[in-house]
């Protein structure tokens, strides 16, 4: 090859072909995961516990002109939410890309008035959730030798946070779970990374905070705006891509500066 000449597959942002599960879709970071999907070609199943969510991400998603399939159903019962994979799996023909969204805030609790039902309803959607729906795809995605699993982490499991141990915790657990995860199934060109967002402004994160609280907040961000769900969706979007096929293991977070971590 002569020197500064480069030779390589020709790579794509596109997503034409492929098929992709998204959970916790009905609002939110999401919602724009599916419509960005949609949008570069995939086919999604969409999944979440709010059915007239569900049916509004459709909506948004469909004039791009691929298949939307809904999977009505929460995330941490696992064999309900197993068989559900199962059958998206044989309609489709195969299942893709797997997006871990489903998740639940941390409300800014502290850590004394964290009780045990509030503890296990984070490990169980955050954790739990991602875990086992995982495990689904991953046996269809080793027959075809291929597979991109994104997880959602935060970047509270980057530091930690002065609230909501619980959330840091479940995230952190998260980041572990991806590490394990790209090493154990790289061997059949599975490839796992994660998302570890900064602040988005979602009705979620959006609750209980006043105008003044978020204007205060976005000023602790370096590039002085708060994420747009977008943002995040961009990000995850370019993880399922051809471009990230030397991609694994990683934990990546779009987060303005507010964390800036490296070695």
């Amino acid at each position: 090859m002569p020197p500064g000449k480069l030779k390589g597959k020709s790579l794509s942002l596109s997503l034409k072909g492929r098929v992709a599960l998204i959970t916790g879709a009905a609002s939110g970071i999401g919602r724009a995961h599916a419509v960005l999907m949609a949008e570069r070609g995939a086919d999604v199943i969409i999944n979440d516990v709010a059915a007239e969510g569900l049916e509004e991400t459709a909506s948004l998603a469909e004039p791009s002109g691929g298949q939307i399939e809904l999977m009505l159903y929460d995330v941490s019962e696992v064999s309900g939410m197993t068989r559900r994979i199962q059958a998206a799996e044989q309609k489709f023909g195969k299942i893709d890309i797997l997006v871990n969204n489903a998740g639940v805030s941390g409300q800014r609790l502290y850590f004394g008035n964290i009780d045990e039902v509030t503890y296990d309803s984070m490990v169980d959607i955050n954790l739990k959730g991602s875990f086992f729906a995982a495990q689904a795809v991953v046996p269809g995605m080793k027959d075809r030798r291929y597979g991109k699993i994104i997880n959602t982490s935060s970047m509270y499991a980057l530091g930690g946070n002065s609230v909501a141990a619980h959330y840091s915790a479940a995230k952190s657990a998260i980041s572990g779970l991806t590490h394990s995860l790209a090493r154990e199934l790289a061997e059949w060109n599975i490839m796992v990374n994660a998302v570890a967002p900064g602040f988005v402004l979602t009705g979620m994160t959006s609750a209980g905070r006043d105008e003044a609280a978020i204007v205060a907040r976005t000023e602790r961000i370096p590039l002085g705006r708060m994420a747009d769900p977008m943002d995040i969706a961009q990000t995850v979007a370019f993880l399922a891509s051809d471009e990230a096929d030397f991609i694994t293991g990683q934990v990546i977070s779009p987060n303005g500066g507010e964390r800036i971590v490296g070695i």
